[in-house]
């Protein structure tokens, strides 16, 4: 039986490299939910290695409100 790419373990020169690929890619604006779909690995995992790379994390849900007219 062989390991599908979401559970193969990965090197540690791999997990720097993807760290700093999903950190780019969220800082510009990609969701870790998007970021999890296009790697194919797990939110939980995306999100840990945004942690790890020192990702400063968005607020849950985006914007909520619409933005207001100027006066």
């Amino acid at each position: 039986m062989t390991e599908s790419k979401r559970c193969a373990r990965m090197s540690r020169a791999e997990r720097e490299s993807l760290k700093a690929v999903l950190k780019r890619r969220y800082v510009a604006g990609e969701s870790i939910r998007q970021l999890s779909v296009a790697t194919g690995r797990s939110y939980g995992f995306v999100h840990r290695l945004l942690v790890e790379a020192g990702a400063l994390l968005r607020l849950r849900g985006g914007n909520q409100r619409p933005a207001r007219a100027a006066d």
